[in-house]
């Protein structure tokens, strides 16, 4: 029987040059790219991990580099008609491996020495700059209009010491003159463009660049990364189909299961577009055999700033995990101050937490979808257990158990869960408590418990059911006795 060629998944490619030589499945977004480089010319945007943030500074760097070279067949083919210019690609990701002022110094000096080596960037000899005081020489003596400065992960140097005020000064003060520089020498650059994750205030960077743009959460750029439902049937159909054959299921139920369990993330303020987990939804297609995984929380479900920030504070009770938080709408449009950083915005900005409805001045978000509520429950059970696994306590995997054993057994394992917890930060206070860790618990093995369930023989406070193999029905007051 003859085998279907497909084209290829873009997995793991963050290149755009390479993802178009190999000829891989290209989502086309540069109708937008077009529209955001003819519209401004200093951008920020902020996504979670595993966004395509990368890819798309990439497409940046080629297009200013080498022009149409890497866009035949491209919406932006026919539309682009500039010059090409020096492209500076920072990638400040490889600035985290110091815990010192004089170790960041020092990568930051050896950094942009090899930066400029491998741009061909020289500065008179006369001039004994270390290679990051030569870089901002060097700039300055550019000619008009003739540099694109493209920065990846802005704030990776900061999420490094977000618990060490003196060292977070530093950075921030030693990273400050190259952003002072951009905005002295703005003649010279013809666009800047900088991701990350979060939108740090007192970085110098939104006051030294005060013309800079933030497109985080502009309904015209929602879609910009990740991928719209439309945009699902009309790259992926081949996909799809192979996809609904290999789970024996039809496609109209794939698509309703895939929306469920990977769309959901919302990236603009109008909170009317919604786009996919491009990591996700690539990982599935790749191996749809294994069913819906959960991808989200071992490739990008733990940002440093969210690490960083949870070395210092505690999450909520897990008593609000599953409710819709509100939050000013300032706080996600505007700088975060570090000192006053809320867990919400963070959770938001790092992506667990999405955009559900906006009214006034007040957000409401909430997890996009049961990838994320998963793995949010996962962060919980790590917290709950001080960083163990549920079989590093010895409660081996609840999803097997429920699913192959009795009630009783149930209950052992539940009791070994509540004996690990660490009770000083998360104290098992009272009915409401417990059946709050025993959805959290459920919840982070993949399960789908459902709280305060009525039906026409009463109500209770807690089920969950694993696919068709097994129900089963807990009662609070059981539980308590247990306990």
């Amino acid at each position: 029987m003859e085998r279907k060629t497909f084209s290829q998944l873009p997995l793991g490619v963050s290149d755009f040059h390479k993802l178009r030589e190999l000829g891989k499945i290209y989502v086309d977004k540069t109708g937008l790219l077009y529209d955001l480089i003819t519209t401004f010319e200093k951008v920020f945007l902020a996504r979670p991990r595993r966004f395509g943030k990368s890819l798309l500074v990439s497409t940046f760097e080629s297009l200013f580099k080498y022009g149409t070279r890497d866009f035949k067949g491209l919406a932006i083919e026919k539309l682009w008609k500039d010059k090409t210019y020096k492209v500076i690609r920072l990638d400040f990701s490889n600035l985290k491996d110091f815990s010192t002022e004089e170790e960041f110094s020092f990568l930051l000096d050896e950094y942009f020495a090899i930066l400029m080596a491998q741009n061909e960037i020289t500065v008179s000899k006369e001039k004994s700059f270390g290679g990051f005081s030569s870089f901002m020489y060097w700039l300055g003596l550019q000619p008009s209009n003739s540099v694109v400065v493209l920065i990846d992960e802005y704030d990776a140097p900061l999420t490094v010491c977000m618990n060490n005020p003196g060292l977070f000064d530093f950075v921030r003060k030693k990273l400050s003159r190259l952003y002072a520089s951009f905005k002295n020498y703005e003649g010279v650059i013809r666009f800047l463009f900088l991701t990350g994750i979060t939108k740090f205030n007192k970085t110098s960077i939104f006051s030294e660049l005060n013309t800079l743009t933030d497109i985080s959460l502009s309904p015209r750029y929602g879609s910009l990364l990740g991928y719209t439902h439309e945009e699902v049937e009309e790259y992926f159909k081949n996909y799809l189909d192979r996809s609904a054959k290999a789970l024996g299921i039809g496609s109209e139920q794939l698509l309703d299961r895939l929306v469920s369990q990977y769309d959901g993330f919302c990236f603009e303020e109008t909170v009317r577009e919604k786009v996919f987990a491009p990591w996700s939804l690539l990982s599935f297609f790749a191996e749809p055999e294994r069913g819906f995984k959960n991808y989200w929380f071992e490739s990008g479900g733990r940002p440093y700033a969210l690490l960083e920030y949870l070395k210092s504070h505690v999450l909520r009770h897990p008593e609000e995990y599953g409710n819709l938080k509100s939050i000013a709408l300032s706080e996600l449009t505007s700088s975060s101050d570090i000192k006053n950083l809320s867990d919400v915005a963070l959770l938001t900005q790092a992506g667990y937490l999405t955009l559900k409805n906006i009214v006034g001045t007040t957000a409401y978000v909430g997890y996009p979808n049961e990838e994320v509520k998963t793995s949010m429950a996962q962060l919980y059970t790590e917290r709950l257990l001080a960083g163990r696994t549920v079989e590093q306590v010895g409660a081996d995997n609840i999803s097997y158990r429920l699913a192959t054993e009795n009630v009783e057994a149930i209950f052992h394992l539940l009791n070994k869960l509540f004996s690990s917890i660490d009770y000083q930060k998360y104290p098992v206070r009272d009915e409401a408590s417990v059946r709050a860790f025993v959805q959290v618990f459920f919840s982070g093995a993949g399960l789908n418990p459902i709280v305060e369930h009525h039906n026409s023989k009463g109500r209770s406070d807690l089920e969950v059911k694993r696919c068709t193999l097994l129900g089963l029905r807990i009662q609070s007051l059981q539980l308590r006795e247990r306990r």
